[in-house]
């Protein structure tokens, strides 16, 4: 048994049992990974895969008790890997922060500025996606740290920490009768404007719908975006009302539009901070961390994964 016969299995469930896409990802022949996971089926004694012909087109009910295994002894191997050259060295390396549009546009640049003055040494790899992508990275180990809003808590093989709360604010153009409201700004009044805002599992969508829905109103999406940069340009458009995530207002930057609080509208919403249960995270992962939410120090990470606390 060796690890690149693991990882044929483990890179085979990933892509979807297509072998071309697996001797890609691993830099092999198709015939060198079947005969991978042939060895290793051998040598177990069960047949890992289903099959059809030579194509692989599922796992067979020992395969799908023994991927577990196999993708926890890859993490164990990458965990000593990783260890290791956190006490052989521990200022340089590489660092991937995945994140939601919003989180890398509003929220991180300002950490991963400090993060490389303190660490130049570190190559820092910052993927943006959705919340679910974000989970999916940390999951498969593509990425060692995830900032997102919303589905890192619907994950097990996840910790997800709190990092910072905050809430929505609605954008205008300028002479918007919103703006002549006295007071505060209700669902009743929004009800009656074209909405540009979040898709569907991002940036806090959810409690936008929950909160029209609660109060029997109808909500007009006429425009979603990934980011909330999109959403002010179609709402400097003339298209309709942005609704979008409070850490997004730039009123310096964003001259040619006005902004309402809309924190007493919706419910309040919290990042979290999302790691791989059982993963080794180096030295400096924690320092970007605490650079990230001061209060997130690496005892406390390090207290929460033995703890198994969200």
């Amino acid at each position: 048994m060796n690890f690149q016969q693991l990882r044929s299995v483990r890179e085979a469930v990933r892509c979807g049992f297509n072998l071309t896409e697996v001797a890609a990802m691993l830099h092999t022949s198709q015939p060198g990974v079947s005969r991978q996971i042939r060895e290793l089926e051998e040598e177990l004694g069960v047949e890992i895969f289903v099959r059809a012909g030579k194509r692989l087109t599922g796992l067979t009910p020992p395969g799908d008790s023994l991927l577990p295994i196999v993708e926890e002894l890859l993490l164990n191997a990458e965990n000593l890997r990783r260890a290791g050259e956190d006490f052989s060295s521990q200022s340089s390396g590489q660092l991937t922060v995945a994140a939601t549009h919003s989180q890398a546009r509003y929220a991180l640049p300002q950490v991963v500025k400090d993060f490389r003055d303190k660490f130049p040494k570190v190559t820092l790899h910052l993927h943006q996606g959705s919340p679910k992508q974000v989970a999916a990275m940390l999951v498969s180990g593509e990425a060692d740290i995830g900032v997102a809003t919303e589905a890192l808590g619907d994950y097990a093989q996840l910790l997800t920490l709190p990092c910072y709360h905050w809430t929505h604010s609605i954008i205008v153009q300028p002479g918007h009768p919103l703006l002549d409201v006295q007071g505060l700004v209700t669902l009743e009044q929004l009800q009656h404007y074209p909405i540009i805002t979040y898709e569907l599992g991002y940036t806090g969508r959810a409690h936008i719908d929950d909160a029209f829905r609660a109060q029997g109103l109808s909500l007009e999406v006429v425009l979603t975006a990934m980011d909330a940069d999109v959403i002010k340009t179609y709402v400097e458009l003339g298209m309709g009302v942005g609704i979008v995530a409070s850490i997004a207002v730039d009123e310096e930057r964003d001259r040619n539009l006005r902004f309402l609080d809309a924190g007493h509208l919706f419910a309040v919403n919290v990042t979290r901070l999302g790691i791989r249960r059982g993963a080794w995270l180096r030295g400096y992962a924690y320092s970007f961390i605490e650079t990230f939410v001061p209060t997130l120090t690496r005892e406390r990470v390090i207290g929460a994964l033995k703890a198994d606390i969200v």
